[in-house]
């Protein structure tokens, strides 16, 4: 569990994060959402302990206030997978698990690798990797020391909207199977939506409200969520089958949707026609 208690960070006047409380249960991934320069990647900048802070951050009920960073036991992936270029995908992976013995590293490379979906390509270079491939070697680096929490900074963003879809779709299922408690920054309410338990609306440095997508939508705290969502409806569905297309859904009646669904339930996202944002809400 991860505990944020009036965190603030600053800039020297500036406050790009102002006094926010939050709490993250183990296992669950939170969203931040909000425009650019809301505060929600400074937020993870303090978190981490890349940027000076005040408040606290507690996980697992200890405080990190004066942890090096090396040592909080959280793993960062940005929106460049920042990959080592003269190492292979495994040693890639490798890399944050020095210390422990060869055949640990092995058989850990290869657990990654399998929840990630790249069995088999350790010693490929990645420069040969397409930029969802990279992305998925980043995060199989930052999984496999098993951190605390794992914070994700617009991993998604430098990727076309097709395979920003597709890996979200994945990346959920990816840290659920890890276990992972994360918190995932991004200016996509779709991408929020799609991967995330919990989503919480940034402004200004301030959270404006958190909640289930149901709870944003049906039932915003204040003006400025309803503004940044715009007008939405969720509606829950039952997954029928796979076709060609897509994934056919019954709602009251069947539809059918881009992409491949993963289990028996489905909620959408539904828009009016003309305004922008529409897609999937979770699977």
């Amino acid at each position: 569990m991860i505990e944020l208690e009036n965190l603030t960070v600053s800039y020297g006047d500036l406050r790009a994060v102002d006094g926010v409380s939050l709490t993250v249960d183990t296992g669950d991934i939170l969203a931040l959402l909000g425009p650019s320069g809301c505060g929600k990647s400074s937020l993870l900048r303090g978190v981490v302990g890349l940027e000076p802070s005040t408040g606290e951050i507690l996980i697992d009920g200890s405080s990190v206030a004066g942890v090096p960073v090396h040592r909080r036991r959280i793993g960062m992936v940005f929106q460049d997978a920042q990959l080592f270029t003269h190492r292979t995908v495994a040693g890639n992976i490798a890399y944050g698990l020095k210390g422990q013995d060869r055949g640990t590293i092995a058989r850990r490379v290869e657990e990654v690798l399998e929840l990630v979906g790249l069995a088999g390509m350790g010693e490929r270079s990645v420069t040969t990797l397409s930029g969802g491939q990279a992305q998925r070697v980043a995060l199989a680096r930052s999984l496999a020391p098993r951190p605390d929490l794992l914070l994700l900074d617009e991993p998604l963003s430098a990727l076309d909207r097709v395979l920003r879809e597709r890996l979200s779709q994945d990346l959920r299922t990816i840290l659920k199977g890890a276990g992972a408690t994360a918190i995932y920054v991004t200016h996509d309410h779709d991408e929020a939506f799609a991967v995330a338990d919990r989503v919480g609306i940034m402004d200004e440095g301030r959270l404006l409200q958190i909640g289930t997508p149901e709870q944003l939508l049906h039932s915003p705290a204040v003006p400025e969520v309803t503004d940044f969502l715009g007008s939405a409806a969720i509606v829950k569905g039952r997954v029928i089958e796979p076709t060609e297309a897509g994934t056919r859904v019954a709602l009251p009646a069947e539809i059918e949707i881009p992409g491949t669904v993963t289990g028996d339930g489905v909620r959408l996202r539904i828009t009016p026609l003309g305004s922008t944002g529409a897609g999937p809400a979770d699977r």
